[in-house]
């Protein structure tokens, strides 16, 4: 026999069912699906009708995540929701390849609004708090990072200097373009639109669009 096959043939019972898990969560096929779906039923906080969980998803402490209705979490995403934090995705939420979603530290949460879509690659964090109002949508390779470093002492390391952090929240019905970074003051009102590559320090007010690094205001939608 081979090497891999000596190695399962001597595995005890908790290995094998822990080898059938891996194989199972990482596998597209229509069954490995299926069998993903009674899973995440059986272990998160709340999994709502017709939710869709792609191969290769990694969910850290399920018991904090809950999942309304009709939310397609597609191939290869990372949800990470801390001891002590929360993260509560809205009915048809859809998440696209490689979304990471992080709580980063305990009292964060994230939490966003029906019909919320991440593009691929976007990266958010919830280190105090991030809400996401419904009929936003987020292009791809987006960063939202409500946490900056002081830096202030040059004889110290940064590292060792902590940081600022206060919870971030994007309004209903905004539009974020590739590539945009969100900082932690950066506060985005309802209806607004932030143009691709831009990094959002400030407040946008509702109905603006923005654009630039850092982004300023160039008009009313109103």
């Amino acid at each position: 026999m081979g090497l891999f096959t000596d190695a399962y043939l001597a595995m005890d019972e908790n290995a094998r069912e822990s080898f059938y898990k891996t194989v199972f969560l990482n596998d597209p096929s229509d069954y490995a699906r299926e069998v993903r779906t009674a899973y995440y039923k059986s272990v998160l906080k709340h999994m709502g009708e017709n939710v869709k969980i792609g191969a290769g998803v990694k969910i850290v402490n399920p018991h904090l995540v809950s999942l309304d209705d009709d939310v397609i979490i597609m191939d290869n995403c990372t949800i990470i929701a801390r001891e002590g934090t929360h993260i509560h995705l809205g009915k048809n939420n859809y998440l696209c390849e490689r979304v990471y979603l992080d709580t980063e530290h305990e009292g964060g949460y994230i939490e966003t609004g029906e019909w919320v879509y991440v593009g691929t690659g976007t990266t958010c964090f919830g280190h105090l708090g991030l809400e996401i109002g419904e009929n936003t949508l987020l292009a791809q390779n987006i960063t939202i990072t409500p946490y900056s470093h002081h830096f202030e002492d040059p004889d110290k390391r940064i590292w060792d200097q902590g940081g600022h952090s206060k919870k971030v929240t994007i309004g209903k019905d905004c539009y974020l373009g590739m590539g945009v970074c969100v900082m932690y003051s950066g506060d985005i009102g309802d209806g607004s639109v932030i143009g691709a590559g831009s990094t959002v320090v400030k407040p946008i007010p509702p109905y603006s669009v923005a654009v630039g690094s850092p982004a300023k205001v160039i008009k009313n939608r109103e």
